[in-house]
């Protein structure tokens, strides 16, 4: 085995920022009591804000109730399925604050993905959105769940706001089902009865003075967009340190008092609560979060409202942000640092929000089953555009072969991560677990390739590869060339089955209008691409399908194909 690729910066376990995610979010509060900590923006352009020293006092109420008045214990599991709402933050993080286990679960999954969530995760408690509440009764069937408490997209808002927005949601919009199954309370009430706890315990301290740092934190599911979603076990050791590795860049981003960031991913992400969340709590940066931000002129409010500061997101979100007509007239001057991670950035995106905005994306690379980052752009830099920057501090990264053998630089292979962000496992799942790890080495599934310089470069997912006649196409390749098309809005490319090429390409195309045809979209295809490479077929759709988060469930689209095949 040849040398991994680091980071020169060491890390070690003396590093961590804390030994405990309730006790780092205490840290937090203490350190930034009075500044905003997170605000809320309805579609309908209603904003309410939480500061720390609320969200500090609210939380540990939370972590109260959960251990006094229910009796959870050390490690018990609680689910949390609600889209990005104060009550979020709250309830996550009380959870954690009581010595217990969260699982974050899709507000936008079905009954049996919930079900099947709750029952292998063990949850006891579930806190879910009142806009499921019809699904409540089938999704707990067979699960180990006790209680059910529902939240609202308007916890905390003002009591005259819940009442008259709540009003409008319920009967005028027909958004707020009937509840069905056993209602044990609500965001207030869970609350209310907490702090009356505290008064007589002061501290939520003791509930977790006997917990490991190795304990897991976090049930954390994949995104499902490729089979049945597996739970990651991850440790407070595994979040609490990739946080601390991205803290010890010295081309990390030096935060003011004014930043401000819009979190327009989910929380229930890792992505979103370990960067958008946790990472801008210790700085001090207060989180603007939207619960509904599709379609995306719900983003209007809040940059009409907030000088945003901070930026992360994918690279749907960036490309769809350009198809705005209030956001080309007015790009937000206060945007300083831009960030994509979860899915390829693609150039064209890059180029055209760069010249738009005057801003760069810097690009990083991780997934669910490393906590959240794997590489980061070096900020102290202008980020080398197609890549997704370099490993964090403490992380090492192999490429190797079908074999397992290093790759020299340069060359494709699939990409092999150790590090102290890496999940323990699967939950229930050791078999998968197995399949997945190799000497303590992760196999993530992705191609990627490493240059000279360190900067790591992901080609494309091992599953997600179409073999044609013989030679490896990734659809990467393909989408980049497609979108640098001035009549085409966004691209996926998958595989189908050919009789005579084994596999053949098949580009889904949003175009810009209605004049695009698909001869000219091959021509434009055979400018760029070798001729095995070149779509035999193009599809044109009205949109693409995507995963809340922005990825593209290429799984859909191959389905699609091979019906369009076999018929």
């Amino acid at each position: 085995m040849g040398s991994p690729y680091t980071n020169s910066i060491p890390f070690s376990s003396n590093d961590l920022l804390s030994n405990h995610l309730g006790s780092l979010v205490d840290e937090c509060v203490k350190s930034h009591a009075a500044k905003k900590a997170f605000s809320c923006v309805l579609p309908t352009g209603h904003a309410q804000t939480m500061t720390f020293e609320e969200l500090g006092r609210y939380s540990d109420a939370v972590a109260a109730y959960l251990r006094e008045e229910v009796g959870l214990k050390a490690g018990d599991v609680v689910g949390v399925q609600s889209p990005n709402t104060l009550a979020y933050p709250v309830i996550a993080f009380g959870i954690l604050k009581a010595g217990l286990t969260v699982t974050n679960i899709n507000p936008l999954y079905t009954v049996d993905e919930t079900n099947h969530q709750l029952k292998d995760s063990g949850a006891k408690v579930w806190f879910v959105i009142d806009v499921f509440g019809d699904r409540v009764a089938q999704s707990v069937a067979g699960t180990a769940v006790e209680r059910v408490y529902k939240l609202s997209l308007l916890d905390f808002f003002p009591a005259t706001q819940r009442l008259l927005l709540g009003a409008a949601m319920k009967y005028v919009k027909k958004a707020i089902p009937a509840f069905t199954g056993d209602l044990a309370g609500t965001t207030q009430s869970v609350v209310a009865s907490g702090l009356k706890h505290l008064r007589t315990i002061g501290s939520t301290e003791q509930y977790r003075s006997d917990q490991s740092v190795n304990d897991v934190a976090i049930y954390q599911y994949t995104g499902g967009t490729t089979g049945r979603s597996k739970g990651a076990e991850l440790s407070h050791y595994n979040v609490v340190g990739n946080l601390s590795q991205a803290d010890k860049r010295e081309d990390s981003l030096d935060h003011t008092d004014d930043d401000v960031m819009l979190l327009i991913l989910p929380l229930y992400h890792v992505y979103a609560l370990a960067v958008g969340a946790l990472a801008s709590m210790r700085n001090g940066v207060h989180v603007v979060l939207l619960p509904v931000p599709r379609p995306l002129v719900n983003l209007k409010h809040a940059f009409d409202k907030f000088d945003i500061s901070i930026l992360p997101g994918i690279n749907t979100l960036y490309m769809g942000l350009m198809q705005e007509s209030w956001f080309l007239d007015k790009p937000p001057a206060s945007l300083r640092a831009c960030f994509s991670g979860a899915a390829p950035l693609q150039p064209a995106t890059a180029d055209a929000w760069e010249k738009l905005t005057g801003q760069q994306i810097y690009e990083g690379y991780g997934m669910t089953e490393c906590t959240c980052v794997v590489t980061s752009m070096p900020l102290n830099k202008p980020p080398k555009r197609g890549t997704c920057g370099t490993p964090i501090p403490g992380t090492e990264l192999r490429i190797v072969n079908g074999q397992g053998q290093d790759v020299a630089t340069g060359e494709a292979g699939e990409v092999w991560v150790r590090g102290p962000q890496v999940m323990k496992g699967y939950l229930n799942n050791s078999q998968a677990t197995e399949q997945s790890f190799t000497d303590g080495w992760l196999q993530t599934g992705d191609v990627g390739k490493m240059d000279e310089e360190g900067y790591l470069t992901i080609v494309d997912r091992i599953k997600d590869m179409i073999i044609v006649s013989g030679f490896n196409v990734f659809p990467v390749d393909i989408e980049d060339v497609l979108t640098k098309h001035a009549d085409i809005v966004e691209a996926a490319v998958v595989g189908a089955v050919d009789a005579t090429t084994g596999e053949k390409v098949v580009a889904y195309v949003v175009r810009r209008g209605s004049v695009l045809d698909e001869k000219t979209v091959i021509g434009h295809c055979r400018d760029h691409l070798t001729s095995y490479k070149v779509p035999k077929t193009i599809c044109f759709v009205d949109e693409l399908p995507k995963s809340p988060v922005g990825k593209v469930l290429r799984r859909e689209l191959r389905d699609q194909a091979s019906e369009m095949a076999v018929s």
